[in-house]
């Protein structure tokens, strides 16, 4: 994969420092283990705020995450296309010109060619409320047969990291309830305005997914 913001030599270690320092001011702390896995699919969520890039990036500096992104294809216009894809960025066209299916094989594919690759997503594909996250996260790790990562961003407690590692198995629902189970008490910074992962999800009982021994698989 090209150069970037978390591999240049010098600069990624300046910018670390830099991170550090600005998340300490701001009184924010990193929770959780940065993942250490060759290959996976990172959410970051709750996506309400455009603070949320700028919070991600802290956090993926101060640990040494490595990561790509996906973002709206009219944020890599004229001059700004060679810094966005310096800071990870892979432009997404949303207009109708790559159908939704392609993107995930698209991606499936990528994962294939690369020995070592992290790819954020926000499933919930807008700041606005929606009625439910995208899925097509969580078919680019069961189709690449890698794990995903939960990401997230707590305004609320300053606080933001890494949560649990999970396999996608053969029940989608199931797997959905547990990452709605993990997120169920982390605020945003518009909290109105996070989706739901599915709106089945909310409707279940989480008893055999308590969120405490979520936390404690990264502790």
């Amino acid at each position: 994969m090209q150069i970037t913001i978390f591999n240049t030599p010098i600069v990624s270690q300046t910018l670390s420092i830099f991170a550090k320092l600005f998340l300490k001011v701001m009184g924010w702390r990193i929770q959780g283990r940065a993942p250490r896995l060759a290959r996976y699919v990172l959410v970051g969520a709750p996506h309400t705020s455009n603070w949320d890039f700028v919070y991600g990036m802290a956090i993926g500096l101060a640990t040494g995450v490595q990561c790509y992104w996906v973002g709206k294809h009219t944020l890599f216009w004229g001059p700004f296309n060679w810094v966005m894809r310096w800071m990870g960025g892979i432009p997404l066209d949303r207009n109708g010109r790559c159908k939704r299916g392609s993107l995930v094989e698209q991606a499936v594919c990528t994962f294939k060619q690369h020995r070592k690759l992290g790819l954020v997503i926000c499933p919930e594909g807008t700041r606005a409320r929606g009625e439910r996250w995208h899925t097509g996260f969580y078919h680019m790790a069961k189709n690449a047969g890698i794990p995903i990562v939960l990401a997230f961003l707590d305004f609320k407690n300053r606080t933001g990291g890494f949560g649990p590692v999970i396999e996608p198995g053969e029940d989608i629902e199931k797997d959905l309830s547990e990452i709605q189970a993990f997120y169920s008490d982390i605020y945003g910074k518009h909290p109105e305005c996070f989706s739901p992962v599915s709106p089945k999800c909310i409707k279940r009982s989480f008893q055999g997914h308590p969120k405490h021994r979520l936390h404690n698989a990264c502790d």
